[in-house]
């Protein structure tokens, strides 16, 4: 025998399904994500079978799809699902990241937006309105 520990196929099968069921039932997964999902449970269980003292990689999953994150009212946080009109202060105050490390760990473009789209508009024409970023024009005596 050449040391190396399997698990056998049938109960492989079991716990896959089983856990990804337990997930599924408190998550909304899209179909054309579930292939992607049964898979990387299905590894994480084979990998850690031939390996068991090694730690598996983790590879989180988002709280919820990356694309439905982004909504023009509102940011939904990759990390517990819930919905915010800026993600900055409270990606620090609960996971101690930053913007550029959340980017980071979701694999997500530079340009992922932090404050949701309306909000921002809101916040720049108020900003206009109220003239901030000008110079005020001093007063000569003359």
């Amino acid at each position: 025998m050449d040391g190396k520990k399997t698990m056998n196929p049938n109960l492989l099968v079991q716990l896959t399904s089983g856990i990804v069921a337990s997930y599924v039932r408190n998550h909304n997964v899209p179909v054309s994500e579930m292939h992607s999902l049964i898979g990387q449970v299905h590894e994480t269980l084979a990998t850690t079978a031939r390996n068991p003292n090694t730690p598996p990689e983790e590879k989180a999953l988002p709280a919820v799809p990356i694309r439905k994150s982004i909504g023009p009212d509102y940011l939904i946080c990759l990390e517990d699902g819930e919905k915010f009109k800026s993600l900055k202060r409270h990606l620090k105050s609960k996971y101690n990241m930053t913007p550029e490390e959340y980017r980071k760990k979701w694999d997500l473009p530079d340009d992922y937006p932090m404050v949701a789209r309306r909000y921002s508009e809101v916040r720049s024409a108020l900003a206009r309105d109220m003239k901030l970023g000008h110079r005020r024009r001093s007063k000569t005596l003359n």
